[in-house]
């Protein structure tokens, strides 16, 4: 799977871990709603200031948001080597 996909997991457990609707999220971003929705399944690839937007909208740091996405896709595939190894 690539980053967007995992980028876009992260926004969506960050977004409902604050309790906000895709609609809410996107109006503090300031952007459309049907976009935040591609971002969270990895269909729209967003650019560093879409990215910076997001995170200052559930304020945070746009690199802390840009590492969570890299953590989870690491992750990933550690899950899958070890899988492989057994």
């Amino acid at each position: 799977m690539s980053i967007n996909i995992y980028f876009g997991r992260v926004v969506k457990q960050l977004r409902d871990t604050n309790r906000l609707s895709q609609e809410a999220l996107a109006e503090r971003a300031d952007l459309n709603r049907t976009y935040l929705g591609e971002v969270e399944r990895g269909v729209a690839i967003p650019s560093l200031a879409t990215i910076s937007k997001i995170a200052t909208a559930l304020n945070l740091p746009t690199s802390d948001l840009i590492a969570r996405s890299e953590r989870l896709l690491h992750d990933e595939k550690s899950r899958s080597e070890l899988a492989r190894v057994d």
